[in-house]
């Protein structure tokens, strides 16, 4: 190994111990709370060497949520690539970003932290252009399976939206639905009751909405948590997700 290759694998570790130190301390004392210094001190290493690698704590969080959202790309791929119909691997995709809520919190409150504008903003673009290029797979594998729903005839013939318009719907019912979820009493008062079978509920209304075959009875109770109960089973191997405790 060359004396420049050693460096650089170096850089690459000491960049991942950051990162894992830092993903630590979150867990540990709560995201408000984490600071360059400390984070550099509990390393080991000078702050400077810290800023070596991350130009502010803004390009830290980012580059930590940008690693929190490789480790997604597993799930929904299974999800995608799942041998069943396309809108089933629609309500798929929904259920791998709630079996990540359940086993990984921490990651989902710091992306939501990650792009507001207070953080996003001032980060600089180069971390925010790998950023956008970490999401690229999974953005790919979501419009992949409206294309085929095109294809085989699950969507209308003539449908007015790009996939990449069609998919914006279930992402921000499942966003929209997230954020409420995670703060702690919002929904409670408002009797909603369980937020994450609400959520199927709406998913499935927009996708007959768009008259995506086959129709489903959101109504239907029993039949949606059976519904969802067999997509663990076949595409995860898990456990339903839902009810998640409220956060």
């Amino acid at each position: 190994m060359s004396s420049q290759d050693r460096k650089q694998r170096e850089f690459a570790l000491r960049e991942q111990r950051f990162l894992d130190t830092a993903q630590a301390l979150i867990q540990r004392d709560g995201l408000l709370a984490l600071q360059m210094s400390k984070l550099a001190e509990e390393c080991e290493y000078a702050i400077g060497t810290l800023y070596k690698h991350f130009a502010s704590k803004e390009d830290l969080l980012v580059a930590l949520s940008t690693r929190n959202c490789l480790d997604r790309v597993d799930l929904f791929e299974r999800a995608a690539r799942w041998d069943g119909p396309t809108r089933e691997r629609m309500l798929a995709l929904a259920l791998a970003d709630l079996i990540v809520l359940r086993e990984q919190p921490e990651h989902f409150r710091l992306a939501q932290f990650v792009w507001t504008d207070v953080v996003w903003g001032a980060a600089s673009e180069a971390s925010r252009r790998q950023a956008l290029a970490a999401c690229e797979p999974l953005a790919r594998l979501i419009d992949s399976i409206a294309a085929e729903a095109r294809r085989v005839g699950d969507l209308p013939a003539g449908f007015a939206l790009s996939d990449q318009a069609l998919t914006i719907g279930p992402w921000t019912l499942c966003l929209g639905m997230h954020t409420l979820a995670q703060q702690q009493g919002l929904l409670e008062a408002d009797q909603i009751g369980d937020p994450y079978r609400l959520l199927f509920q709406h998913l499935h209304y927009l996708l007959n909405g768009y008259g995506w075959q086959p129709l489903f009875d959101p109504a239907d109770d029993d039949a949606l948590d059976q519904d969802i109960e067999r997509l663990c089973r076949d595409v995860f191997d898990v456990p339903c997700p839902y009810p998640l405790p409220l956060r």
